[in-house]
């Protein structure tokens, strides 16, 4: 029979990075208390610690670990596994990642706890608050009691909680690694381009929006613009001698271009 999550859970947080210091004023203030929060550096679960009333920083991972109803694993994807390997998990703990490109099977190797995965679809940035209610959580577990703990710890977060398998996770992370960082990266370079020009980049703010509102209303590749869709070659060749001083961003053009124009 599964068990009813408590509203309120306790839980045991791992990680204080960018994920971490934004997660964890948000897991207090939707009413759940931090049974600790630790990092690899102690001067760092103690700062973030001291911004959570109550919350204490955990100074070992010796046994027996402090008690919690759940065990959240806000650190980069290649230290999950060692972790996870590191500590001795009370027995049936339900310990979840964060990461969205790691399987749920990271916790094959650990028979005692219950795995599970909270994916947070959004970047985080110091400074930038984050809505959490408009985050999409993308939940994952291996049991069906690991599942409501998740589920009803995603659901007083957000409003927008999915059940995603790993398979389905991983293709969701590589999308969001197009649309997020790689449009991010694009933007910078647009932005040293116009910065070597003396131009502000506040030009391109209205373009840019405007884009964005597009492809949201849209699917994208059918309202593709510029001078790749309309095979405009000396624009293009205009284009190309402009960045022969950036050989590298010269290659990305000519790739894009060739990639829009086989969506044609």
């Amino acid at each position: 029979m599964t068990k009813t999550p408590p509203a309120s859970l306790r839980i045991g947080l791992f990680g204080t990075g960018r994920v971490a210091s934004q997660l964890a004023p948000a897991l207090v203030a939707a009413g759940h208390q931090l049974a600790f929060v630790w990092s690899r550096t102690a001067a760092a679960a103690t700062a973030l610690a001291a911004t959570l009333p109550g919350t204490p920083a955990l100074a070992t991972l010796a046994p027996p670990l402090p008690p919690a109803d759940v065990y959240l694993l806000a650190v980069p994807d290649a230290a999950v596994e060692p972790l996870l390997a590191s500590i001795q998990w009370p027995e049936g703990a339900l310990v979840a990642h964060l990461a969205g490109a790691l399987p749920l099977s990271v916790f094959a190797a650990q028979p005692a706890v219950r795995g599970g995965v909270l994916y947070p679809l959004q970047t985080f940035s110091p400074g930038r608050a984050i809505d959490w209610p408009a985050v999409p959580l993308c939940i994952e577990a291996a049991t069906s009691d690991a599942e409501a703990t998740l589920l009803a710890l995603a659901e007083s977060l957000s409003r927008h909680v999915l059940r995603l398998d790993s398979a389905q996770r991983l293709k969701l992370h590589v999308a969001a690694v197009f649309a997020n960082n790689f449009t991010n990266h694009l933007l910078g370079i647009a932005d040293a381009l116009l910065a070597e020009a003396a131009l502000s980049p506040e030009l391109l703010a209205p373009l840019v929006r405007e884009t964005l509102d597009k492809a949201l209303a849209n699917p994208p590749f059918t309202v593709q613009t510029g001078p790749a869709v309309r095979h405009d070659a000396p624009t293009l060749a205009a284009h190309h001698a402009a960045l022969a001083a950036h050989p590298a961003w010269q290659a990305l053009y000519a790739q894009l271009t060739a990639s829009i124009q086989a969506q044609l």
